[in-house]
């Protein structure tokens, strides 16, 4: 657990413009690579595209994004699988193949899975994404936008 603390304490001192923000803790379905993330997320969202169906086994994927340099690897490094290139891929666990995380926008920003999550973050998914590709045999029963591709800023 000392790891996990001088490493949430760096996260703390390097990523957060709130030195207050909570950090939260995640891992993979076998705990070999674990993660501290700062609870500062931008954004929570639940995508129906096929890749993040496929990459999770789900019918949509939960994830909150965030600057990337406020996430940071505490365990397993050395096994995090990588699937696309440095602007843009997915981080799996060699060991157990769950989804951790996705940088997106040019490398700047991870798209956390939020079942990896370990404690509970303050923010929720606020809309649905790619419901125009999502799977046929899923009904969203809940009250959430729904979009079908992108939301877009709105400036």
């Amino acid at each position: 657990m000392g790891d996990f603390k001088s490493a949430a304490r760096e996260l703390i001192m390097t990523g957060s413009v709130n030195s207050n923000a909570r950090i939260l803790a995640g891992e993979c379905f076998c705990g070999a690579v674990r993660y501290a993330v700062v609870d500062s997320f931008e954004y929570a969202l639940n995508c129906h595209c096929s890749n993040c169906r496929r990459t999770t086994g789900s019918a949509f994927k939960p994830f909150a994004g965030i600057a990337r340099d406020k996430l940071n690897i505490t365990a397993g490094d050395d096994i995090v699988m990588i699937h696309g290139d440095a602007a843009g891929h997915d981080a799996h666990c060699r060991r157990c193949g769950s989804l951790l995380y996705s940088v997106v926008r040019d490398g700047a920003f991870v798209h956390v899975a939020m079942g990896t999550l370990v404690d509970a973050p303050s923010i929720r998914p606020t809309a649905h994404i790619f419901v125009g590709s999502k799977a046929p045999w899923f009904s969203i029963t809940d009250g959430l936008p729904q979009y079908d591709g992108h939301v877009t800023a709105k400036g």
